[in-house]
């Protein structure tokens, strides 16, 4: 009996051994996959998600009524009204409930309750500005003499909204702002303003019990899969008309996007040099691009991809070297029965509500094109703790693609060089990037909005911002 104590010993030592062995494996090997973002689960966002602080109530006397006309896509849509809520706070208005464009491309007939929780928007900013569902019954069409209908001046400060706006109240019981893309300042705003911005957009802004219910169910299948991208593949029609990008199209697609280009009047860019435009980075990547740059960055052919986007422009067949590269390649079209898509077709906002869910909860979010959807994602992501996102230097990019198509550079210079490009492109904490006099060209606020996230002191203390990229 006590011959056999060393030997139990013995075998007890070399199982503790094996097991501490593969147990560093397994760690290591997790490692890699955190470290390319795809590790099995949800992510795991370092820092913590941020959190903003609740507003004090507050008491006011009305100074009138401001009705909103929103432009654009939804995210554009998005933004405009989260600027609209910070202008009502600061005027100390009465919001009406925004109106959607319908006039757009997209003609989506949604209101905004199709799209948007009404009460939560209405509940949650009670301590920030009084929001109505509609304008009294005493602003009707016989009260035209008391509205004021125009469009305020594009990236606007305080100043303007309180010398110049809020006077036009002592002569107007309503004001109805029929254009709002872009009319408030990216920074020279106070801090407290840019936390309703940010409370309006991470907390109001709550989408309908449906639509949460069908893209968390989306999230669910996907993440059931494993962990997986969600690439935004900006390679829609609108985009390729109204940005005049027809790299990769033959001259019949050309002609029809140009066609297209004219028939809008507000795209008031008619004639456009697209060789120029890409060279320069201001086109959204090619779905044959997009799956060079991909592998070049390291992602295997089984990634599971996720086509946050509409209908790609030539359909099936212009898919068809993304998919041969990434066959796991998935749309909701596909991971969800027609019924269940069926209250949701024809309705663009909605659709894309559904790609915004999924693209906030992926494992890594990578857009081809910096447009207002992949913005608005990347200041969510940063919001919920810096989920990774990946954004790619386009210009420099589709130099090295064309110098690999032409043969002068071989796979492996153009895929160090890609990765040599990408490194510093995942999102950090930073602070926005200020242009003096050049709003369209600086940081987006909605993109980077540091005033409400963890690194926000470090912000306030510089008067000149980093680079955010």
């Amino acid at each position: 009996m006590a011959r056999s104590r060393p030997r139990v010993w013995l075998v007890a030592g070399c199982a503790a051994l094996l097991l501490w062995a593969s147990v560093a494996q397994l760690v290591a090997v997790g490692r890699l996959l955190v470290l390319f973002g795809l590790a099995g689960g949800a992510p795991a966002p370092s820092p913590p998600p941020s959190s903003l602080p609740p507003p004090p109530p507050r008491i006011y006397k009305s100074n009138g009524y401001l009705k909103i006309s929103c432009n654009g896509g939804l995210n554009q849509m998005r933004s405009e009204i989260c600027d609209m809520v910070a202008v009502a706070r600061l005027l100390n208005l009465t919001m009406v409930v925004p109106e959607l464009d319908k006039r757009s491309f997209w003609a989506d007939q949604s209101n905004f309750g199709d799209i948007f929780d009404v009460r939560h928007f209405i509940t949650s900013l009670r301590d920030e500005v009084r929001i109505v569902k509609r304008l009294p019954k005493k602003f009707g069409p016989t009260g035209s003499s008391i509205i004021l209908e125009m469009p305020p001046v594009s990236w606007s400060d305080e100043k303007y909204y309180l010398h110049q706006i809020l006077p036009l109240f002592s002569k107007y019981r309503v004001i109805h702002f029929n254009k709002t893309d872009a009319r408030l300042a990216n920074n020279g705003i106070s801090t407290e303003l840019q936390l309703v911005r940010c409370r309006a957009n991470f907390h109001a802004l709550k989408f309908t019990p449906q639509i949460e219910a069908l893209g968390n169910k989306l999230v669910h299948k996907l993440g059931a899969k494993g962990s997986f991208v969600a690439l935004h593949l900006r390679y829609e029609m609108d985009m390729l008309a109204f940005s005049g990008c027809n790299h990769g199209l033959n001259p019949e697609e050309a002609e029809e996007l140009k066609r297209m280009r004219y028939a809008y009047p507000w795209w008031r860019e008619k004639e456009i040099d697209s060789k120029a435009k890409r060279s320069e980075g201001l086109c959204p990547l090619t779905p044959e691009e997009t799956s060079l740059v991909l592998k070049a960055l390291g992602f295997q052919k089984d990634t599971l991809v996720y086509i946050a986007a509409g209908e790609i422009y030539g359909g099936e067949k212009r898919l068809e070297p993304l998919r041969a590269a990434f066959p796991k390649l998935v749309r909701k079209e596909m991971l969800l029965d027609s019924e269940a898509l069926h209250q949701f077709q024809n309705h663009s906002s909605q659709m894309a509500a559904l790609d915004f869910i999924v693209s906030t909860s992926s494992n890594v979010f990578l857009p081809t094109y910096d447009g207002n959807m992949a913005k608005l994602v990347e200041g969510h992501r940063r919001f919920l703790g810096f989920r990774k996102s990946v954004l790619l230097d386009r210009r420099k990019l589709v130099e090295l693609i064309d110098l690999y198509n032409s043969k002068t550079i071989s796979w492996e210079n153009f895929a160090s060089s890609v990765q040599e490009v990408d490194r510093g492109r995942v999102v950090q904490p930073s602070c926005r990037r200020k242009l003096e006099n050049k709003p369209k060209e600086e940081d987006y606020f909605y993109a980077n909005p540091h005033e409400c996230l963890a690194n926000s002191s470090q912000c306030s203390r510089t008067k000149d911002t980093v680079t955010v990229r």
